[in-house]
């Protein structure tokens, strides 16, 4: 549990520094920069973790192993999962912020660990029972009232082409988890090798096809020499070590667990907020953020082993096959 605990405290961080580096010029201020910030700072996000998870592996001599990895239908499974939750479901998050607002963006994407959840037990045989299901769903309310307490009637675009992103974007991000856990029970498809398959493969994908569909190399070429880009790079690093806490607690406790103690993240960039930005969070914000971290941890724990009774549900962690 530890380590999809630790991933969604380092994606809380990564998310507070992403919004610093979303503060400065050249993503704001200009009615381009409106328009490409957030899909060129998403390439430029997954191109640091990318670059910064090369160095990783090249360090520890494994390029080799990501190379074989690939070759696998395992691997293309990753690959697959790299597209989806990368720049198809981001593609999916950006066109409904563009027309129906961030926050009701994240409230709808709220629903991505219950989607993987449902995948997971479909496609991984993954059982969550009717308790910890309950406690996913409580930490959803508590994502969803958050986005709903921030929202103030920002929506302005095509409301059917802002949800149809927002689903894109659920469906996306939810079946990464899984198909990444699928790839990761072969043996030649660890949770490093299928990470960096994943950054890759995503960084990639926006460089050749999302940034040209959306028009939006121009703007980046000319912000990537900019002390904002930096930043972005910082977020980069942050994000790449969350990333591979988040594939390590997929590979070891299931995806449908992972990606609920994922969420908390949520709770940390509030915390990591007031703490870099002196951004005090309402008490409405502090409870929330306290039923949501509850909600995560009763989701992926053991029940038996947290409250002292011992192994109870009879759960265990996903072997590899």
């Amino acid at each position: 549990m530890r380590y999809g605990l630790t991933s969604g405290i380092l994606w809380g961080l990564d998310t507070v520094i992403l919004g610093i580096a979303l503060s400065m010029v050249p993503f704001i201020g200009t009615a381009e920069a409106v328009a490409f910030a957030a899909i060129a700072s998403s390439f430029l996000h997954d191109a640091f973790c990318a670059a910064w998870l090369f160095l990783y592996m090249a360090v520890r001599g494994r390029l080799g192993d990501t190379l074989a990895a690939l070759k696998t239908r395992s691997g293309k499974v990753v690959v697959l999962g790299a597209l989806l939750g990368g720049p198809i479901g981001m593609t999916g998050y950006v066109v409904a912020i563009n027309n129906i607002g961030a926050a009701y963006t994240a409230i709808i994407s709220a629903f991505y660990p219950a989607f993987g959840a449902f995948l997971a037990f479909v496609v991984l045989k993954e059982r969550m029972d009717a308790k910890h299901f309950a406690a996913l769903v409580v930490a959803l309310l508590g994502v969803m009232a958050m986005g709903w307490m921030s929202a103030d009637g920002e929506a302005g675009g095509n409301a059917a082409l802002g949800l149809a992103g927002a689903a894109v974007c659920v469906v996306g991000w939810g079946s990464e988890a899984v198909l990444c856990g699928w790839g990761m029970r072969d043996d030649a498809v660890d949770n490093e090798t299928a990470l960096q398959i994943r950054e890759t493969t995503s960084a990639l994908a926006y460089a050749v096809a999302v940034l040209p569909a959306f028009g939006a190399w121009a703007f980046t070429a000319e912000a990537i020499p900019s002390l904002a880009t930096g930043v972005v790079g910082m977020a980069g690093l942050a994000g790449a070590v969350s990333y591979l806490f988040y594939y390590k607690a997929i590979a070891t406790i299931g995806a449908a667990r992972g990606m609920a103690l994922n969420i908390s993240y949520s709770v940390w960039a509030v915390l990591f907020g007031a703490l870099l930005l002196g951004a005090v969070p309402t008490v409405p914000e502090a409870v929330c953020c306290l039923v949501i971290l509850g909600g995560t941890v009763l989701a992926a724990a053991d029940w038996g082993e947290l409250f002292g009774r011992g192994r109870t549900d009879g759960a265990k962690a996903p072997e590899k096959r």
